[in-house]
């Protein structure tokens, strides 16, 4: 297993060129489900977990790994199945979101597939804004092809741990309330939940949000609005991009917005899950402006209230 996951300075190099990894795993006997390798800090089995009394349902209690204790969630569980039974193959994939580390419990871990984020999709319309999943993607494994179903992490987590977008005293400038009134401002986040978090931080700020779904859908969005005569800077503050996205990701959609002179002075801010370490290399290899790690609704807006400024002083 350590194997399976020691070459991570070669899987950097995958993201920026709209290519990722899948570790590919099990919690039912039928389906195959996956997570970002990127996120992914080891995979061990099942150690001995300790109880946590007036825990969420889901988290079924804590592992010491090297004296580091981890809050472990039953994904099985989590996403709307019955609970887990800890079986001789089961696995924990240590995971590493929004500068939390916790543990998955999930049946059995497959392997790792090397993919472009061209070939994973959204969700279809049909399964219901309630699902569990980003993305689906079809893959051929053990000479059959089989579809295999990404699970949105960040809305496992929101349901287990509060995220507060309280803003703290001191953060917000009254003095700019006024001047951000109907503002616009451009998010990107194939999450519902994420994209919930940044449009209802933002909103107390006044601001409209403009959501799309993915780094495709924003980047077209974008040329429709050039094609329309509007100039970019003017119709929107910033873009606010996710990292990971199907179709295309955040780095290959602030590339192609630098390589187009209608689009090319957006501010762009990069707001991930991601470690921060490589994402501010990443920041300064594609072009953008700022980096946040998710979820960081006090830097979220200082970063715009600071782009504002930086507007209203040409």
């Amino acid at each position: 297993m350590a194997q399976m996951l020691a070459s991570v300075d070669q899987r950097t190099k995958l993201v920026g060129e709209n290519r990722l990894e899948l570790l590919l795993f099990r919690i039912s006997a039928t389906q195959l489900f996956a997570i970002n390798v990127f996120k992914v800090k080891e995979v061990v089995k099942v150690p001995a977990l300790s109880t946590m009394p007036g825990s969420h349902s889901s988290i079924i209690g804590v592992a010491n790994l090297r004296g580091i204790s981890i809050p472990v969630i039953d994904l099985r569980k989590a996403i709307g199945f019955r609970p887990s039974v800890i079986q001789p193959e089961s696995n924990l994939i240590v995971t590493e979101y929004n500068r939390s580390i916790q543990g998955f419990l999930v049946d059995k871990v497959e392997h790792i597939v090397n993919l472009t984020w061209g070939d994973i999709l959204p969700p279809p319309k049909t399964v219901g804004r309630d699902n569990y999943l980003t993305a689906i993607t079809r893959i051929d494994y053990q000479e059959k092809q089989e579809l295999v179903s990404i699970i949105d992490v960040e809305k496992v987590l929101a349901e287990i741990i509060h995220y507060d977008i309280k803003l703290s005293d001191g953060v917000l400038d009254e003095q700019l309330l006024p001047l951000m009134q109907g503002r616009k401002v451009l998010i990107v986040d194939d999450s519902a939940t994420a994209r919930r978090q940044v449009r209802e931080t933002l909103e107390q700020l006044g601001l409209e949000v403009i959501e799309a779904t993915d780094g495709l859908v924003a980047l077209n969005l974008l040329k429709k609005w050039c094609d329309e005569g509007k100039v970019i800077t003017d119709h929107i503050l910033m873009l606010i991009t996710d990292a990971e996205m199907p179709e295309m990701d955040g780095y290959k959609l602030t590339h192609e917005v630098r390589s187009d002179k209608r689009m090319s002075d957006l501010f762009i801010t990069l707001n991930t899950s991601l470690s921060g370490s490589f994402n501010n290399a990443m920041v300064e290899k594609v072009g953008c402006n700022r980096f946040i790690s998710k979820f960081q609704p006090d830097l979220l807006v200082e970063v715009v209230q600071d782009k504002l400024r930086e507007t209203l002083m040409g």
